[in-house]
């Protein structure tokens, strides 16, 4: 139009939203599972970077062309091979949970991606990743990443229980939802209880392993914590509700945030989406799990998942439903307007 301003192009690797996840040993389902809650409520275009065994490679391409191309459409997914560029890679294999510690290698595999968000296979999304991707925009010139605190509350907190190296803040910070300027993280010099000077990312983590080993519990976490102790300019500290656990509810509901805004990412670790112990974090999983791509919202995921919440009321977590249904239902609605919106301008001439 006329007078009006022209926006430079953005860079190819800008032009979707980048997700990554590690998914081993029996990861599958929960990892497509994640994938499919992030396909059916975000707008922009999604690239996944899915890190899997050999094993698992042929399954993850034939499960994601089974989807319907109304959805295959709005993503591309890209495979590789679990590797570790410094060190031994059968002791970073080992570090915690198998091939956990590959997401703190993705600045250097990923050369050619700007930002990313990193998520485990056990979390959800409940609303557009659009929302969280926009957070990178609230970084002032030094923060390289984002993550939630471990725990709001200090004295039942691990870290500050518990941890015998140095962590990020009063609690430390939960690695399972990690939003990640890969550039900023690639050119900068990290201060570090090794040298004097700065070291790169790629350069610190073998030796901060090594110094560390025998001190940490929570593997490529504990790594993390060390690392932002020493830079805590670097990091972006982002609200509860961005990665809520059964730590959020379990004990009393202690994360004010979902309270207000409703839960946006949930993270079901301690294996809640399996077992008994939590029905809350169980009913979301298999609601999104056996949701049919094609069907209505509402009809085949809100209402099934109201009803599943009524027999979760005796639990702390199962007391607090609109803390799991406020921002799913926002989302939902968005996610008709705009159908119905797209589908009158495709059948009306005005």
């Amino acid at each position: 139009k006329p007078g009006e301003q022209k926006h430079p192009k953005e860079p190819p690797s800008l032009q979707c939203m980048h997700l990554a996840v590690v998914a081993c040993g029996d990861r599958l389902e929960e990892t497509l599972i994640m994938l499919k809650s992030a396909v059916l409520f975000s707008n922009r275009r999604l690239c996944f970077h899915i890190f899997a065994e050999d094993s698992l490679k042929p399954e993850f391409e034939k499960k994601l062309k089974e989807w319907p191309s109304s959805y295959t459409k709005k993503f591309e997914s890209n495979l590789y091979p679990i590797t570790f560029s410094v060190g031994n890679a059968q002791e970073w294999k080992k570090l915690f949970k198998p091939c956990a510690a590959q997401r703190l290698f993705l600045p250097v595999i990923l050369k050619d991606v700007d930002s990313l968000l990193y998520v485990d296979t056990d979390v959800l999304f409940l609303r557009p990743i659009d929302d969280i991707w926009h957070l990178l925009r609230e970084f002032n010139s030094t923060q390289l990443a984002a993550m939630a605190p471990e725990h709001e509350i200090p004295k039942i907190g691990w870290y500050s229980r518990f941890a015998r190296h140095p962590y990020y803040g009063t609690t430390g910070v939960n690695s399972g939802v990690m939003l990640m300027n890969l550039t900023r993280i690639r050119s900068t010099q990290f201060k570090n209880s090794l040298i004097p000077g700065g070291l790169t990312w790629e350069e610190m983590l073998y030796p901060l392993y090594q110094k560390y080993k025998n001190y940490i519990t929570w593997g490529d976490q504990d790594l993390l914590n060390i690392i932002f102790y020493f830079n805590p300019e670097c990091l972006y500290v982002f609200p509860c509700q961005w990665n809520y656990r059964p730590d959020h509810c379990m004990y009393g509901s202690n994360c004010r945030g979902a309270e207000e805004e409703g839960v946006s990412i949930l993270h079901g670790n301690r294996g809640v989406y399996h077992d008994d112990k939590q029905p809350t974090f169980k009913a979301l999983y298999e609601v999104i799990r056996d949701f049919p791509f094609e069907d209505n919202l509402f009809q085949s995921l809100y209402y099934p998942l109201q009803s599943k919440f009524l027999d979760t009321v005796h639990t702390l977590c199962g007391r607090i439903p609109q803390v799991f249904l406020k921002q799913i239902e926002k989302t939902m609605k968005k996610v008709y307007e705009n159908r119905v919106i797209v589908y009158l301008g495709a059948n009306h001439r005005y």
